[in-house]
C-alpha cells in the first residue's frame, strides 16, 4: 500500500489523544460517560474527512482517497483504544487473557475504505472474553456508533477463529 502523504493534516493522533486526556482531566462527569468526549472525536473525524475531500477535489485520485479514509479510521480507532484502555478502564497489572487485538477486516482490512462505508472489525482475544475486555469493546463500539459510523463486528478468541476457518 502506498504511503499516506502529510498524515497529520488528516489526523494528528497525538493531539487528539491529548485533547481527550484534557477532557477526562476536567472530570466534570464520570469517565465512563462518553458524551464529553464526542465533540472532540467528531471534530477530528470531520476535519479528517474534510481534508480527504479537499485532496480528492484537487487531484481526483480515488484510490488514494480510499487509502486515506482507511488511514483516518485506523488512527481514530487506535487513539480511541489507547484512551479507553489507558484512561477509562485502566488495568494496573493486566493478565495475558486481558490482551486485545483489533483487526480490520473486509474492504477496510484491505485498506480500501470508501466514504460512508461500513467498518468491519474483529476484536481478537487470546482466550475467552474477560469482564475487562468486554467493557473495553463495548465502550469502543458505543463511541463509534455515537460518531455515526456503521460498524460490523465480532469478538472472538484465537481458537474461535481457527474453528471458523476450518
Amino acid at each position: 500500500m502506498a504511503a499516506i502523504a502529510k498524515q497529520r493534516e488528516i489526523i494528528d493522533r497525538r493531539a487528539l489523544g491529548e485533547a481527550l486526556g484534557a477532557v477526562a482531566a476536567a472530570g466534570e462527569q464520570p469517565a465512563s460517560d462518553r458524551r464529553p468526549f464526542l465533540p472532540v472525536l467528531k471534530a477530528a473525524l470531520a476535519a479528517g474527512n474534510d481534508e480527504i475531500r479537499r485532496r480528492f477535489d484537487a487531484e481526483g485520485n480515488a484510490a488514494r482517497s480510499v487509502r486515506e479514509q482507511s488511514f483516518l479510521t485506523d488512527q481514530l480507532i487506535r487513539v480511541l483504544y489507547d484512551f479507553v484502555a489507558g484512561t477509562i478502564y485502566p488495568l494496573a497489572n493486566p493478565t495475558s487473557g486481558e490482551k486485545l487485538a483489533i483487526v480490520a477486516v473486509g474492504g477496510y482490512g484491505r485498506g480500501e475504505l470508501a466514504p460512508y462505508s461500513d467498518i468491519d472489525l474483529l476484536f481478537l482475544l487470546p482466550y475467552k472474553q474477560t469482564p475487562h475486555t468486554e467493557q473495553v469493546v463495548e465502550y469502543l463500539l458505543y463511541v463509534l456508533w455515537d460518531l455515526r459510523l456503521k460498524v460490523g463486528h465480532a469478538t472472538r478468541s484465537i481458537d474461535d477463529c481457527l474453528r471458523y476457518a476450518k
